[in-house]
């Protein structure tokens, strides 16, 4: 039996084998611990603070059921943008992880999680991924300075926002309500430096082999989030035939998915075809190869369940930022605190922002 770390960290409700397969998570929002009473501008100004964390990171980087669920606090004081969290793991659909602290785990920056963490000497289903295993592909660091396991020659390291993690991969039998599944591949994380909000891990929904939807071959997921400033809002994850959306609930609109990069890092992205920007009626005259794919993976745009705002090129974003400099008749200001180079003073007036697509 897997130890209890992972079964509560991925805990979701299973549908019997009379009806579909999926998974369900409710993932309620809980107030920031640091100010249980922020105002929403607070709120604003710490999404921008994650968002400017995790930026750092991915530049640098190269089954449901109608009646049962159960409820996965969330928190959103973690570093590096990571908003949702599922009790002990933070939800991200820009890692191709499932990722969790292990006993014993050394922290180099002082940091321990409050979370429990999870032993693999407690277990008797846990093994080591092999070294030759495709899994590992790309991400080796060719040292043993980082706690790599007996006879395996490297360990894995990842760097996010203004912290990293060194880890090891292993495979291990999850529990999903009352069902089992052995071999699914985990990151057990040796040592670590940053602040994850008290988070234990993460569960990745990328598109590459190791995150919990391609393990699962769910081939698909959907989510709804409440919004950021909504402290007692519920938000729901739909994990494999539950995430098909049909129309009969409402209107759908959608826009598919495009090719990214073949290989590296940033293959495994949801990377979406952004053509133009419009404020107002006005489409502005950003050039079209501003959006197109480089060699590196930069270009078009990805969608990340760890961001709050959208980040742009620069071209696109000076062409926005004068449109709106030439709309909004209210005086710019510095605002050093929210390291934002754009701000307003609307203290005792009234404004009508242009609508934007």
């Amino acid at each position: 039996m897997a130890p209890p770390s992972l079964l509560v960290m991925l805990a979701c409700a299973v549908l019997s084998a009379s009806g579909a397969t999926g998974l369900r998570i409710r993932l309620t929002r809980i107030p920031s611990i640091a100010n249980p009473d922020a105002a929403a501008s607070e709120l604003i100004l710490e999404a921008l603070r994650h968002d400017m964390s995790r930026n750092g990171r991915l530049v640098g980087r190269e089954l449901a059921s109608s009646d049962t669920t159960i409820t996965a606090p969330t928190r959103n004081d973690g570093d590096g943008g990571l908003q949702y969290l599922m009790t002990l793991a933070i939800l991200d659909t820009g890692s191709n992880v499932i990722m969790t602290q292990c006993a014993p785990c050394g922290t180099e920056c002082g940091f321990g999680p409050s979370a429990p963490l999870y032993d693999p000497s407690a277990s008797t289903t846990v093994a080591e991924l092999p070294c030759n295993s495709s899994l590992r592909a790309g991400i080796c660091v060719t040292t043993a300075d980082y706690g790599a396991p007996p006879g395996c020659p490297c360990s894995h390291k990842q760097s996010y926002g203004e912290g990293w993690v060194i880890y090891t991969l292993a495979m291990e039998t999850l529990t999903f309500g009352s069902t089992a599944v052995p071999g699914m591949a985990f990151s057990c994380i040796n040592s670590s430096c940053g602040d994850w909000g008290g988070a234990a891990g993460k569960v990745g929904l990328g598109r590459g082999n190791l995150s919990l939807v391609k393990q699962l071959l769910a081939g698909r997921f959907s989510y709804c989030l409440t919004p950021y400033h909504d402290g007692n809002g519920t938000s729901t994850l739909l994990i494999g035939p539950a995430a098909t959306l049909d129309g009969t609930t409402g209107a759908i609109s959608s826009t598919p998915f495009v090719a990214g990069p073949s290989e590296g890092t940033k293959s495994t992205l949801y990377y979406l075809n952004l053509t133009g920007i419009s404020i107002g009626s006005t489409l502005l005259p950003i050039p079209a190869d501003a959006f197109a794919l480089s060699a590196d993976g930069g270009g078009r745009i990805i969608i990340d369940s760890g961001w709050t705002t959208t980040s742009l090129v620069d071209v696109a974003y000076q062409r926005v930022r004068a449109e709106i400099l030439s709309l909004v008749k209210l005086q710019p200001i510095d605002a050093p605190l929210t390291k934002l180079e754009l701000c307003f003073n609307a203290s005792g007036e009234s404004a009508t922002w242009p609508s934007h697509a």
